[in-house]
């Protein structure tokens, strides 16, 4: 198991310390973009309350992921799809 790593992040103008086995990069480049999505929200809409602005922005992300979720299972469907077919026409050629 890695050894867990401690990185302090901002959002929405209050530090965090996070203690993670991933990257500290990687966990500061996540915590931009919730901080960046925080503001979007508050920026949008005339809500101040941090804890609602961070629901709302916890819904936007989540909704972004289902978005691409969805997308990925498409192609993946797609290219299932185009396999087979390239399976049946090599198989057809091999007869």
């Amino acid at each position: 198991m890695a050894e867990k790593k401690s990185v302090t992040v901002t959002i929405f103008s209050t530090e965090y310390p996070i203690q993670s086995d991933a990257d500290p990069d990687r966990v500061r480049e996540v915590a931009r973009y919730v901080d960046w999505k925080m503001r979007e929200v508050a920026t949008v809409t005339a809500i101040r309350s941090a804890t609602r602005v961070a629901i709302l922005a916890a819904l936007n992300i989540a909704d972004e992921l289902f978005k691409e979720r969805d997308a990925s299972r498409t192609i993946e469907s797609m290219l299932g799809k185009n396999i087979s077919r390239l399976s049946s026409t090599l198989g057809e050629e091999e007869k």
